[in-house]
């Protein structure tokens, strides 16, 4: 048995799409699909419930790491696909991933992107950044993996409890789970041919606002997973070296009314990460107007990140974890 679990959260607008991408999968014998509605408030629950075959849990909203772990309760597989309500699973995702598990040392394997058709500038940016990340960093036996596009073996997932619900909104609970699997002695595959279509962030304010509370989560990831503060196959340098960048710029701007070598501080800071974004943003989009744009995007994200981790210190090393980010 496959069992298929999907987290909806107010997800009337794609959640049509990635219920049939599931149910045209080249693999249908021995499968269920779970959503669990996650106290949606706009059509989702209407939706989903015009699909017969689809096995519908409802909860009061708790976040996606707790829809997940109510989804793998109620399934009957031995390994769980798990992909989001955003995303639009190929239809070989099944069959091209499970084959990976006749290595019994494989406990989960993971897959990539791609982008749905007709997305905006910013989008088409966001997901030039994660393909170059995959092909350039990834490697074939990561250290984490994204909650879009993986399967894991139900009993690995129970063994180390599953999803973090303490993460109540979509930011490090993959990462958190990622790391608790390493610990418990399992494997990471990765597998670059396993793929779903995903909706990226249309809107800059939402997408800077995902970026604050990624910021935000990582104060408790790296709390709870110290040993990860040194980054993953995912990140690099470059997003380990802006927040202190991004820092000093505060600190230096705050400074300069008084101290006349903060403003060259200052200056010689906000050039530098001028410089890097311009450059990567190239690196990721090969078009000048693009990597212009995304350079701007991408300085302004590692602001986002940068003041969400800040706000995430006092909550949780105070011990401390609020309901929700809004």
């Amino acid at each position: 048995m496959i069992s298929v679990v999907i987290p909806a959260y107010n997800s009337a607008k794609t959640i049509t799409e990635a219920i049939k991408g599931v149910f045209t999968q080249t693999i249908t014998e021995e499968m269920e699909l779970i959503i669990v509605d996650d106290g949606s408030t706009d059509a989702t629950a209407q939706i989903i419930k015009s699909f017969p075959k689809v096995k519908y849990f409802y909860q009061g909203n708790a976040g996606p790491a707790a829809a997940r772990n109510r989804g793998a309760r109620e399934s009957k597989g031995d390994i769980i696909f798990f992909t989001d309500s955003d995303c639009v699973p190929h239809n070989d995702w099944i069959e091209g991933i499970r084959r990976y598990f006749s290595d019994p040392k494989i406990a989960v394997v993971s897959g990539t992107y791609d982008l749905v058709e007709g997305s905006n500038l910013l989008a088409k940016c966001i997901h030039q950044e994660i393909i170059f990340r995959h092909q350039r960093r990834m490697p074939e036996y990561p250290k984490s993996f994204g909650s879009y596009n993986f399967c894991i073996r139900k009993k690995v997932f129970d063994q180390v409890g599953g999803f973090d619900t303490r993460y109540r909104t979509a930011s490090g609970e993959d990462n958190d789970l990622s790391y608790k699997i390493l610990s418990a002695g399992h494997r990471i595959y990765f597998a670059r041919d396993a793929r779903v279509k995903h909706h990226h962030p249309s809107d800059v304010k939402k997408y800077l606002r995902e970026q604050f509370n990624h910021g935000f989560w990582r104060v408790k990831m790296y709390r709870d997973h110290p040993q990860m503060m040194k980054g993953d196959d995912y990140t690099f340098w470059k997003d380990i070296a802006e927040p202190p960048l991004v820092l000093g710029v505060i600190l230096s701007g705050i400074l300069a009314p008084f101290f006349g070598t903060a403003n060259l501080v200052f200056i010689v800071l906000i050039f530098m990460v001028l410089i890097v974004e311009i450059i990567y943003g190239f690196l990721y989009t090969r078009s000048f107007f693009s990597a212009i744009f995304w350079a701007a995007i991408m300085l302004l994200r590692a602001w986002a990140r940068t003041l969400g981790f800040l706000f995430g210190l006092p909550h949780f090393f105070l011990k401390k974890t609020p309901k929700k980010l809004k």
